[in-house]
């Protein structure tokens, strides 16, 4: 854990972070945006894709959030309201989702493509702004508004389908499911479990993939995949103490890069053997690599820095990295460009990514939180 406080809090009365817990979400979206770099060629065809199992970042995505709300949160509502609970955790994400909607925005017409988005360019501006203000809300945007093709919750920012759902798990959390007994939560996280491996198993195409629409087969998905890891990460959070584990930045790091680009397994005759990959990875190794990496401390002076450095871009990384994939797409798609051809463009989007990333936090996120805690939390802001 680490013994300093993170810029990814503004606020006095937190709870020192679990650093390497930070980096690890840090090494995950950077995955996430190298799966979505090599996913543009592979034709829409999953037993193709590089790097293959990517998209399962989102998962542990959830197992952390659920741990970290569990940690931070758990043993404070005697003096804290769901009004006050709300607010943090607003203030910490949603500056960043407007953030994301406006570089879509930006970035929409850059992207326009007659064989990937027709009819892009003909999109008129009011259309294109009403859309970016629904998305400030998070609020999903009507089908009859798409503008993409692809019927996402999100067409400007594809990846903040996610965080609608972690929004969905903090009011859950809030409302109801902070008030289980451990042996309530348990039942629910093993039902949870029992439906993570069902839809994984018996998917068309053998895996998790989805959950960014509103359509009731997408929901599902989007519901059945925040459910286990983000109640798992809650319960793991009450009944496991970390214990020492040396390293732990290293290895935990290997692991979720190995299970990210991990190949697919199973072919197009056994399916249902990726599926269940994904099901267990999330089930059991997910939560093990929590565990592991809330026991294990940072050290040595270049560790650290690179552990905060991930720690730090991650979520800005996550939530604005799309509009430029959706760029990328447009030029190899409409151009016929070969991965052997497009590398040295997929490396700039990458490192682009990270730049914008990091020029988000540093000249807006963090200013934008740290004055709304001033203005809406009163003395919870910590002033550095």
């Amino acid at each position: 854990m680490s013994s300093k406080h993170s810029p990814l809090t503004v606020f006095s009365d937190t709870k020192r972070h679990y650093e390497i817990l930070d980096s690890l979400r840090g090494v995950a979206a950077v995955m996430v945006v190298i799966f979505h770099i090599f996913e543009t060629f592979s034709g829409g065809d999953h037993l193709k894709q590089i790097v293959n199992h990517g998209y399962l970042a989102v998962d542990f995505f959830f197992v952390l959030s659920g741990f970290v709300i569990g940690y931070a949160y758990d043993d404070r509502w005697g003096k804290m309201s769901l009004k006050g609970f709300f607010k943090r955790r607003i203030i910490r994400l949603h500056p960043m989702i407007i953030m994301g909607m406006i570089v879509g925005a930006i970035g929409f017409y850059f992207s326009a493509s007659p064989i990937v988005f027709p009819g892009i360019s003909s999109v008129p501006v009011w259309k294109l702004l009403l859309i970016m203000l629904i998305g400030f809300t998070l609020i999903p945007v009507p089908t009859s508004l798409d503008i993409r093709g692809w019927t996402e919750m999100h067409p400007l920012d594809g990846p903040a389908w996610s965080l609608f759902f972690e929004y969905v798990g903090n009011i859950l959390y809030a409302l109801f499911i902070r008030k289980f007994s451990n042996k309530l939560l348990a039942i629910l996280v093993f039902l949870a479990g029992c439906a993570t491996i069902h839809l994984a198993v018996t998917s068309p195409h053998g895996d998790m993939i989805g959950g960014w629409s509103l359509e009731p087969a997408q929901l599902r998905i989007g519901f059945t995949r925040l459910m286990y890891p983000f109640f798992a990460g809650l319960l793991l959070s009450r009944i496991c103490k970390p214990g020492e584990f040396k390293h732990a930045f290293l290895w935990c790091s290997l692991m979720v890069v190995a299970i990210l680009s991990f190949p697919r397994v199973g072919g197009s005759e056994h399916l249902w053997i990726n599926g269940l990959y994904d099901s267990l990875t999330i089930i059991l190794v997910f939560p093990l690599i929590v565990y592991l990496g809330a026991s294990g401390k940072v050290t040595g002076k270049y560790s650290s820095k690179i552990s905060r450095f991930l720690g730090d871009i991650s979520y800005p990384l996550y939530i604005t990295h799309y509009p430029i994939i959706y760029i990328f797409t447009a030029w190899v798609v409409d151009n016929k460009v070969p991965l052997n051809q497009a590398w040295p463009a997929g490396i700039l989007v990458l490192v682009s990514s990270v730049i914008l990333a990091y020029a988000c936090l540093k000249l807006y996120d963090i200013p934008v939180r740290t004055w709304l805690a001033k203005r809406y939390m009163g003395k919870g802001v910590r002033h550095k």
